[in-house]
Order: C-alpha cells, then structure tokens, then sequence
C-alpha cells in the first residue's frame, strides 16, 4: 500500500532537517515526512567540529562569505542575500541556542555539544508534527501524473512535492541521473597531504602560519599549517585541497608544494633580518633560540636541512648559509605523495549540476515539484562552517518556495 504524504523529505542531515522544520512552520497540519536510510539522523552533525558542530562562520558579507565555495561561488549569492549567517544565528537564538565565535571566526553553540543542535532538531520536529522515518533506504524514484512515487526498502510513499538533501549520496545520484539531471562526477574536496620528509619527521603537532603554493599550478593559500604524523594539514592546506580538488584528483595526488614558513615574509626580507642577527647575538649559537615566531623545533629542524652545524655561532654565520636558511625558510619544497581524509568529515566536489536549480527557489529546473539543497547539490566549501551554512540557507529558501507554491495552489 502506498503510503500518502504531502511533502517527502529524502535525508535526515542537516539540510532535510531545516527544510521540514521551516516548511512546517510556515503551514500548519502539512504532512511532511522525512526518510533517512541509516539508523540514526543528523550523523554529520554528529561529529562536525569534532563533535561542537561548526554551524556557520562570521562572516556577515555575501560577496565575502561567498568566495568560501570553490563550486558555488556564483549561485550563493543571491541565496545568501536572503538567508545567511546573522539569520541563521537569529533562528537558533530564537530557540534558545546561543552560538559563539572563535578567534578563526568558526562559530559553535555556547555549550560545545553537537547534541545541543540535534536536540533542538528534535524537539522541534516533534513540536510540528514533522514524521521521522529511520533505515528507509530510497529505492526508486517515479513521477507518476501530479504525484512523485517513492519507493523504499520498508514500502512506498507518495507525495505531490519531494526534497532531496541526501549529501554525497551516489546511489540518490544515481536516481537523479534517470530524472534527467546531470550529475558532475565526485571527488574529495576536504583532504590532508601526504608527506614523507626529514624536515617534517617527528614535528607533528606543530603548528605556524604559513603561505603554501602547488608549483606548476595557479593555487596557493595561506593560514595556519599543522604538521602531522602523515604529512601537512590544518586551514591552509585544506583551503588548497578544496580549491584544488579536481587539479589534485588528476594528478593522482602527487605533487610539489612551496612552503613558506614567514608567511609573506621574502627571502631577501630574511637576509636582511639574518645580518642584524648575525651583530645582535654574535657569541651566541643559532640553535640557543628560534627566530621569526618559529616554534623551536621546527626551527632547528630548518636549521639541521641548511647543514649548519649546531655548534654554529652567529657571528662566523656565511652569506651563502644565509642563503641557504632564507630559502628554506621562505621557499621550502616538499613532494607530496598521495592524500588522507580530513577527519571523518568527508566534504565531496561534485553532484548535481548548478545549471539545472534555479537558486531563488532550490528547485530543479528539470523536474518541477522536486527540490534539492545542501552537498547533493555541486557545492562544497573550504572548511570552517561553511558547508553548514548552505545546509540552512538551501533548506530554508527551498521552504520558504514550496510553501508560497502550496499557497498559490490553495
């Protein structure tokens, strides 16, 4: 027996979420469902922000916040004139959550639980009437006359409009494929880089700012840089990793980085900073104390790859070992051999083609009556809530869209 339903929602993330809760807000008695293949909702806002949940950055700017989606740059900004950071934090302040901002500019809710955010998810869905549906796995999707037909691995639904919000979900794109949408094929934005290298080795945890750039390729970024038992991670490279992701993928994640560790700092900088050094402590050994904000180790490790001994004094320091550490500070290169995943947060580039979704209203431009929001969408962001954010404004204006067309209905 097909079950009747006025709105589907297909995924129980954070996308699917929002999109019920304030469609059911804004009308009420809709029957809305929302069907989720795994057992639980609201996993990836689970163990977001290392389970804070990073739900938005302050960033209050559209054209700024915008330029944080290396895919959807374009089609955000006219969404986030309408909703975005302020709103989203007005929405949860007006349910009792209050967010706060790190110095990165990521912000949280107050209490640093995730289950804050799933909480209010929650009690809100129950509030509204809003009907959850666990380990209903979608099978197919028909349009069938005015109705969508949905069939699942625990029986069928019908509903007069659908929401797809299922993340980097291959089997839904799979579906989406067969509706006639274009599916621009997957790959990691948000990842690590691997890194074999006697600089680096037994330097993990250490953390400095720093401007990296891909040699061969237009990319670079600058932020703080965290060495890893692996390799290199921290904003800077995932920046890289998301504004580099299919360059990265074609290149079978093998590649030179230039590291400057200053920053911006340049090499002829360093020398001139190195000749004052070389008067100020000229009795004293190089390896007595770091320089230029560097963390200790790192900086006897850059030290120990120019060959200077570590007995070396200041004042017997040559032009060509000057040479030698400005460039290792400022013009490091490291081979990078392959990828790891960025915590469990796996951020994908790719999904449905922007050309097909009118972005005032999320809805395809293929298939009326069906709506997408949130990563099933070719939209990904670098890290630092920003993925969330297009969860909560795709959400909100695909509601805010089905509830005007159920009034013009009416």
């Amino acid at each position: 027996m097909v079950q009747q339903r006025e709105i589907l929602i297909i995924g129980g993330g954070a996308a699917g979420f929002f999109t019920a809760i304030n469609l059911a807000e804004t009308k009420e008695n809709l029957k809305i469902t929302i069907l989720e293949r795994g057992k639980e909702v609201l996993t990836k806002v689970k163990i977001s922000g290392g389970g804070r949940c990073n739900v938005t950055h302050a960033e209050f700017i559209p054209q700024e916040l915008s330029k944080n989606y290396p895919r959807g740059e374009k089609e955000l900004l006219g969404p986030f004139h309408q909703f975005m950071t302020g709103d989203t934090i007005a929405w949860f302040e007006e349910r009792g959550i209050e967010l706060k901002t790190e110095e990165d500019g990521r912000m949280f809710p107050i209490t640093d639980s995730s289950e804050t955010i799933i909480d209010c998810f929650l009690a809100e869905t129950e509030r509204l009437g809003i009907e959850i549906k666990t380990s209903h796995s979608v099978q197919n999707i028909e349009k069938h006359e005015k109705n969508w037909l949905v069939k699942t691995s625990k029986g069928d639904f019908s509903a007069e409009k659908i929401v797809i919000a299922t993340g980097s979900n291959p089997k839904i794109w799979k579906l989406l494929e067969q509706l006639g949408h274009q599916i621009i094929q997957p790959v990691p934005s948000l990842f690590t880089f691997n890194i074999q290298d006697h600089r680096i080795k037994d330097l993990a945890g250490i953390s400095t700012f720093a401007h990296i750039k891909i040699l061969d390729e237009k990319l670079e970024s600058d932020g703080p840089l965290l060495i890893t038992h692996w390799g290199l991670s921290g904003p800077g490279i995932l920046k890289l990793s998301a504004w580099g992701a299919r360059i990265l993928e074609a290149r079978n994640y093998h590649f030179k980085i230039q590291v400057n560790w200053l920053g911006y700092t340049t090499s002829e900088e360093v020398i001139e900073q190195l000749k004052k050094l070389k008067i100020e402590f000229a009795k004293q050994q190089l390896t007595t104390y770091a320089q230029f904000n560097l963390p200790k180790r790192l900086w006897l490790s850059l030290l120990n790859a120019t060959k200077i001994p570590e007995t070396q004094k200041w004042a017997g320091l040559s032009k060509r070992q000057m040479l030698q550490l400005a460039r290792e500070l400022t013009e490091c290169q490291l081979t990078v051999n392959g990828k790891s995943t960025f915590k469990e947060e796996f951020v994908t580039a790719g999904g449905v083609d922007l050309k097909e979704v009118n972005f005032k209203t999320f809805e395809s431009k293929i298939e009326p009556k069906l709506y997408l929001a949130g990563e099933v969408l070719n939209i990904d962001a670098i890290t630092g809530g920003f993925n969330f954010q297009n969860a909560w404004t795709g959400g909100f204006l695909a509601a805010q869209a089905i509830s005007k067309s159920i009034e013009d209905e009416d």
